[in-house]
């Protein structure tokens, strides 16, 4: 019980939430895959490589209704 106490305080914590619903994951057809459109810096990139994205300081949640909502 508490192996599963410490593994769940020391894995990543995906306050804002992850790539795959931010504004800023896109398809890129050049290179036939999703990337972030964002200008990353080295570190960010590598954080973005290797999924580790939690506190990433550009996260906008991508809601494609927005605009629906204004209608409304």
């Amino acid at each position: 019980m508490e192996d599963k106490k410490k593994k769940a305080m020391t894995s990543p914590k995906y306050a804002s939430g992850t790539c795959e619903s931010c504004e800023f994951y896109d398809f890129d057809e050049e290179w036939d895959e999703y990337v972030c459109s964002m200008s990353l810096d080295e570190d960010e990139m590598i954080d973005f490589l290797g999924g580790n994205t939690g506190r990433c300081p550009y996260y906008r949640y991508y809601d494609e209704y927005k605009s629906v909502h204004k209608q409304i």
